[in-house]
């Protein structure tokens, strides 16, 4: 299954760019026995600020046709790592080639898009800065591959 990060805004290079390409490298080489991966970000920006609908339309674009699409929203759902894992293993063996994880911009995801999505993760009650998110998803995401693959990364 083929995991596409769709965040709003650009990520300059620096230390959280360092820590997302690092993470996501370790997932595709931990993912890839267990049918995860590749795993890429695709960045989209409203260069015109016209709010959250111009941002959905944007994110609608680069979705996969077909994909599990999951948003992270302080609304979503809290999960731990392991059952992030099994959900994700649970698209994955139903034969979903995708998912399409969306990040939002300043102002959150687009009710509208909320709506559309199959999932909806929260990492807590407080809201984070959407380039911190990055990263957190990026080792979540290879957190899972460990669990999966019963590597000692991940501990109880």
């Amino acid at each position: 299954m083929r995991i596409r990060i769709c965040a709003v805004g650009r990520l300059r290079a620096g230390p959280e760019k360092s820590l997302i390409d690092d993470y996501l490298t370790r997932f595709d080489r931990t993912g890839r026995a267990l049918g995860l991966g590749p795993a890429e970000v695709v960045e989209v920006e409203d260069r015109k600020n016209a709010g959250m609908a111009a941002e959905a339309q944007l994110l609608r674009k680069v979705l996969p046709a077909g994909a599990v699409i999951c948003t992270l929203d302080e609304r979503g759902k809290l999960v731990s790592s392991p059952e992030f894992a099994d959900r994700m293993a649970g698209w994955r063996d139903q034969g979903r080639g995708d998912l399409a994880l969306i990040i939002g911009g300043a102002d959150g995801i687009d009710p509208a898009l909320r709506a559309e999505a199959d999932f909806s993760l929260s990492f807590g009650k407080m809201v984070w800065p959407h380039m911190l998110v990055r990263v957190m998803l990026a080792e979540q995401l290879y957190r899972a591959a460990t669990i999966l693959s019963g590597s000692p990364y991940h501990r109880v």
